[in-house]
């Protein structure tokens, strides 16, 4: 596609990643082929894609962090590899016949709505789209964030992000410094204290770590899998309702949270036995406030000959020499960031305009908010997918992204059969969704716990990211849509001759 080129589509989706592609997958089974994926890589994949740092896994076991309607018998454990749940969607796209649908090295630029035409225009790196409707499915873990370290710039060694794993480098035996302690941190370390000489890790906050129920699936079971779906299918609720009866924990019921913390602690007791070190990693807020993460090695590789944990943020940077918020300084080869993404302001929302030009990172400028968790006004025919209250701290996100795009099928569906061109929610019923989302939320651990987390808005206080309530009472409220809280236009009639 050259820059000239102008493709118009009913429905234009951002992102190849499990949101984009489970959108995508719906409409071509019901035989909608008039859409279209700009996919700023080269692969499909989105954070599967992208995070290919040594140990990279998935935190939700394999059967539920999958497609209900894409059953995969050949999950190798019960947490898969990130390069498993890679080739999976790959599978997927090529097989559900997504390839000829999807534009690669498409960088979105701009999209902007025009209300006279009803209709999205979007630039993008290779050329220029218009839409009826326009899908976001970039994720939150789609744009990674660096901490502003000063002298940074001229640190002599390799730098990177976690999420953009330089491959190129050589590691082996040289003296890294890990800055994080966060989901990608503990898959990462255990790794680098195979091959590093020192290896420093920067902990600004501790985290709660459970153990991590891993294993690999026997060929008795993935024969019992492909040749019985239903098993799959008993195994995904045994799954997700495990999952939810740990909800109870982030609502912080006495009984449940102080389960949830013992078992944290026991598990930090029984893999550090050093007092002294057991109380760096012992956090002082309550589990869930943070991500609650698991793992078996990294409290191990903590206490390597050739680690130290460094209880504190990372300063700055005098050439080769990093300076601990601490004072203590260490010369290093190397520095890898596991610092998170850009979640609560994802950069895509600069780039989008709605009715009378707004920019929706305007719109969003006291944190990000959506009728629906799905639809925003002022933004006609846009729906987000994983974007404003749709995380879960205990659940699979996959079953949330089912749960949208069963919405959206539904939106276009009565859009289509009324014969409407716009359809948007009303600024009064996004309004009292989002109070009724905050005042919800009073009361968790996301809120009440005592930490600060990147499921919080610091510019407002508010829980934008997080669903606080069960995954089950998302599909019920926000998996089917309904007219209520929407403004409509109608498309207009051919003259009669």
């Amino acid at each position: 596609m050259t820059d000239q080129t102008v493709q118009h589509v009913k429905t234009l989706i951002v992102g190849s990643g499990f949101a984009g592609l489970g959108l995508a997958i719906r409409l071509k089974r019901r035989g909608d082929q008039n859409f279209a994926i700009i996919e700023r890589a080269h692969d499909v994949g989105g954070t599967w894609r992208d995070n290919t740092y040594p140990g990279a896994a998935c935190d939700v076991p394999s059967h539920l962090y999958s497609f209900s309607f894409r059953p995969n018998p050949d999950w190798s454990s019960v947490f898969s590899p990130g390069p498993e749940i890679q080739q999976y969607l790959r599978d997927a796209a090529r097989e559900e016949g997504l390839l000829p649908h999807v534009h690669f090295g498409a960088n979105m630029l701009d999209a902007s709505w025009d209300d006279d035409a009803a209709r999205w225009t979007v630039t993008t790196s290779t050329g220029t789209f218009t839409s009826t409707y326009l899908v976001t499915g970039t994720g939150h873990l789609a744009d990674e964030a660096f901490p502003a370290i000063e002298g940074l710039e001229d640190f002599p060694g390799a730098k990177f992000h976690s999420a953009r794993w330089d491959h190129s480098v050589p590691l082996e035996g040289k003296r890294i410094g890990v800055v994080g302690t966060g989901a990608s941190a503990i898959q990462i370390v255990p790794e680098l204290a195979k091959i590093a000489s020192e290896l420093v890790v920067f902990q600004r906050t501790p985290a709660y770590i459970i153990p991590r129920a891993e294993r690999a699936y026997t060929e008795g079971e993935k024969r019992l899998f492909r040749r019985d779906p239903s098993a799959i299918t008993e195994l995904r609720s045994e799954l997700f309702w495990g999952g939810e009866n740990t909800y109870a924990q982030r609502r912080a019921v006495p009984q449940f949270l102080e389960a949830g913390k013992k078992m944290a602690l026991d598990h930090l007791a029984a893999q550090v036995p050093d007092p002294e070190l057991r109380a760096k990693l012992t956090p002082d807020y309550e589990p869930g406030c943070k991500r609650v993460l698991i793992s078996n090695t990294f409290y191990p590789a903590l206490q390597a000959k050739v680690t130290t944990l460094e209880a504190s943020a990372l300063r700055r940077v005098d050439g080769s020499t990093v300076v601990a918020a601490s004072g203590a300084e260490y010369e290093l080869d190397a520095l890898v960031f596991a610092t998170g993404f850009e979640a609560t302001e994802p950069p895509y929302a600069a780039l989008v305009h709605g009715r009378d030009g707004i920019n929706l990172s305007d719109h969003w400028k006291s944190g990000m908010q959506a009728y629906d968790s799905v639809a925003v006004a002022g933004f006609p025919n846009l729906f987000s997918i994983n974007g404003p209250n749709t995380s879960l701290g205990h659940n699979s996100i996959v079953y949330i992204i089912e749960s949208q795009v069963d919405y959206i099928l539904g939106a276009l569906d009565y859009a289509a059969e009324h014969g409407l061109e716009v359809i948007e929610p009303t600024r009064e019923a996004e309004e009292a969704y989002v109070d009724k989302i905050q005042a919800d939320a009073q009361g968790t651990v996301w809120i009440d716990g005592g930490c600060k987390s990147w499921y919080v808005d610091q510019r407002s206080g508010k829980l934008t990211l997080i669903w606080p309530d069960f995954g089950f009472a998302f599909r019920d409220k926000n998996g089917t849509f309904s007219p209520d809280g929407y403004r409509t236009r109608t498309a207009p009639q051919p003259a009669a001759v």
